[in-house]
């Protein structure tokens, strides 16, 4: 159990520090999309790191590269917004 809320404070810590490096008109917001960010950064990290052979199947991605993940999940947010493939939550 508190495997789950550590992943889940690491993914809201990752995503408030992506959303802050990677300002924009169309960025998610709340408490819940903020912390999907982090998560999917730090699977999206995790993935890359073990295909390339810088995890081992049994390690996950770290702070900083769980960061550097949601800032990638973050670009692509802010692509597929900008050519209204996904509606932007924030103007209504």
């Amino acid at each position: 159990m508190s495997g789950i809320l550590w992943i889940i404070l690491v993914g809201f810590v990752a995503g408030i520090i992506a959303r802050f490096l990677s300002p924009g008109p169309n960025n998610p917001t709340g408490f819940i999309l903020t912390t999907v960010l982090g998560i999917a950064g730090a699977f999206l990290a995790t993935f890359i790191g073990q295909s390339i052979g810088h995890y081992s199947p049994n390690q996950g991605a770290g702070f900083i590269t769980s960061t550097i993940g949601a800032i990638v999940v973050l670009f692509i947010w802010n692509r597929l917004v900008a050519r209204r493939v996904i509606s932007d939550p924030g103007s209504k």
